[in-house]
């Protein structure tokens, strides 16, 4: 059954890095991160720091939180049996939205780090959606922009978007790799959730993809409840 919240036209992709559900006041609180979800109304969720990191990295949102945010399922990245996602990346979509093939990346540089992308057919139309965390030093980040390009043009063409973290203070330099093939679009500042100083956490839309409106999202309780805000864009096929 379609899930009535779907509108034909319209898509929102909400991007979060959700520190593990550790939030500004130190209380690790999953079920605050999915209030702050279900409140955004999205189509589509790609979240960071999905997972702990050690042992078999277990979900930092169990299950039974996840049951609470009515409409939305978990696409199958997880690493292990009790990971939610890749590397951290996670996503979850509208029950609605059919699921096709999974792209897991590896993504090279000074830490471990990874990219997550997923086929969908959405009511806007046929969708590929990407997650990602990039490494906290420039070298690093520009290794690994150029590998995702690399390895997306590898994979049948499809309309592309993706959002995460990317770690990259500054909005003029640092991202020309992928700013040659996609539309950066950086909705506001994200971090420090408490007092918000740079726009780390961006979207990237390919040919064919237009960004109707986008922001950060500030409302209660999204500023305790990780160390970045939520940021969200609502997408249509040009």
């Amino acid at each position: 059954m379609t899930d009535p919240h779907l509108r034909p036209g319209r898509l929102r992709l909400v991007s979060y890095n959700i520190r593990k559900a550790l939030g500004t006041d130190r209380r690790r609180n999953p079920g605050r991160i999915c209030n702050v979800i279900a409140a955004m109304e999205p189509d589509i969720v790609v979240l960071q720091e999905a997972d702990l990191r050690l042992g078999a990295r277990p979900t930092a949102l169990p299950l039974t939180e996840l049951a609470h945010l009515e409409g939305l399922q978990v696409v199958d990245f997880g690493q292990s049996a009790k990971s939610l996602g890749w590397h951290g990346n996670a996503m979850l979509v509208r029950e609605g939205i059919g699921v096709g093939a999974l792209h897991r990346m590896v993504l090279p540089g000074f830490e471990p780090r990874g990219a997550i992308f997923a086929d969908l057919d959405t009511p806007a139309g046929p969708l590929r959606v990407g997650g990602l965390h990039l490494g906290l030093m420039r070298g690093s980040r520009r290794l690994q922009l150029s590998h995702i390009v690399d390895e997306l043009d590898r994979l049948p063409p499809r309309p592309t978007v993706m959002g995460g973290d990317l770690n990259e203070w500054s909005e003029r330099v640092g991202l020309g790799r992928l700013a040659k093939r996609f539309e950066i679009h950086a909705p506001g500042r994200s971090y420090h959730a408490r007092r918000p100083v740079a726009a780390l956490d961006r979207i990237a839309t390919g040919p064919g993809l237009v960004v109707a409106q986008s922001g950060v999202w500030h409302e209660q309780p999204a500023p305790a409840a990780s160390d970045h805000l939520p940021i969200w864009a609502d997408l249509h096929h040009d």
